[in-house]
């Protein structure tokens, strides 16, 4: 697919601090570093895209509006720092979900990758070029599945995950980042 690289980035664990099924604003702390790593990616052009599985909208831990009353407080977090998100995916199936959530095995629920191929054609993207940031197994599974490079952060539940599947493992997303960028500034062998 022709396009622009990008930079998928979970949001609980990788970009925000997680404390199971967030859905409060007042809840919200990003890591340290992580909204300035993200101003670095938007001064660059690339776009930045959240792609997270939310199945405690599934089973009806929380509804939408708390959904998006806390993206709108990392938001507010971002734009102090310079930084801003080009799009938000996610995924409120979950195989214990309620009514029309109820799917065991949804295209968009990572480590599927429904999420980052409806953002490639949304937003013009070229996986081969991209790269997905997260903390998980299933964060990995998704950029994989997509064709994109995959990073893992030792935050959240980094620490639990083997990195040897990662083309990258970083401390935390301000590190990961700066080395993709690093790579992407890199001249191309051959």
């Amino acid at each position: 697919m022709a396009g622009i690289p990008a930079l998928f980035i979970d949001r609980d664990g990788t970009l925000n601090v997680e404390v199971g099924y967030l859905h409060r604003p007042e809840d919200v702390v990003l890591f340290p570093g992580a909204p300035e790593a993200l101003a670095r990616i938007n001064a660059r052009g690339i776009p930045v895209i959240v792609v997270t599985n939310q199945g405690g909208i599934g089973v009806g831990k929380y509804g939408w509006k708390d959904f998006h009353a806390v993206m709108a407080r990392i938001a507010e977090i971002l734009a102090a720092a310079g930084a801003h998100m080009d799009g938000i995916y996610a995924a409120p199936h979950h195989e214990k979900g309620l009514g029309k959530y109820h799917y065991p095995d949804h295209p968009d629920r990572k480590p599927n990758p429904g999420m980052l191929l409806r953002a490639a054609q949304e937003h013009g993207l070229d996986l081969s070029r991209s790269w997905m940031i997260g903390d998980k197994d299933l964060d990995l599974g998704a950029g994989r599945n997509a064709g994109t490079k995959v990073a893992l952060v030792r935050t959240g539940y980094g620490m639990e995950v083997d990195g040897d599947l990662a083309d990258l493992v970083a401390e935390g997303l301000a590190e990961a980042v700066d080395r993709i960028l690093e790579q992407m500034d890199a001249p191309c062998a051959g």
